[in-house]
């Protein structure tokens, strides 16, 4: 089946970085848009960042932008999440997942296969 596997998560002190990779499997990621999502603890799933089919197209919340870099390398059938100047709001189960078509948007409804996630947890 269909599988996207998170990696690169950790536990870090604030200000410093760390990227995340999502390695798709049994999916040809190439033709669709991707993105990332978090949840901390308590809270509802939220949207940090998608990208279109090609890379083109970027879009990032509020809180991340500016900080945060998401890419794609369609040849290994990767997405990644490059995360600076990381905050302990920043903390959280970061979740990659496949859109339903070429355009990501803000909505998870949006998008159809998902990872288990990978946990990042940013100190002061």
């Amino acid at each position: 089946q269909v599988q996207l596997l998170e990696s690169g998560g950790g536990l870090v002190q604030a200000g410093d970085s760390l990227r995340l990779s999502c390695a798709a499997s049994k999916l040809t990621i190439k033709t669709f848009a991707m993105g990332w999502f978090r949840q901390a603890p308590g809270k509802v799933r939220e949207f940090v960042a998608h990208i279109n089919d090609n890379g083109g197209l970027t879009h990032y919340a509020d809180s991340v932008k500016g900080r945060f870099t998401i890419s794609r390398d369609n040849a290994k059938n990767t997405v990644y999440l490059q995360m600076n100047s990381l905050k302990p709001e920043d903390t959280a189960t970061y979740y990659c997942a496949s859109s339903r078509g070429a355009y990501g948007t803000p909505s998870d409804q949006s998008y159809r296969y998902w990872g288990q996630g990978t946990q990042v947890t940013v100190s002061l």
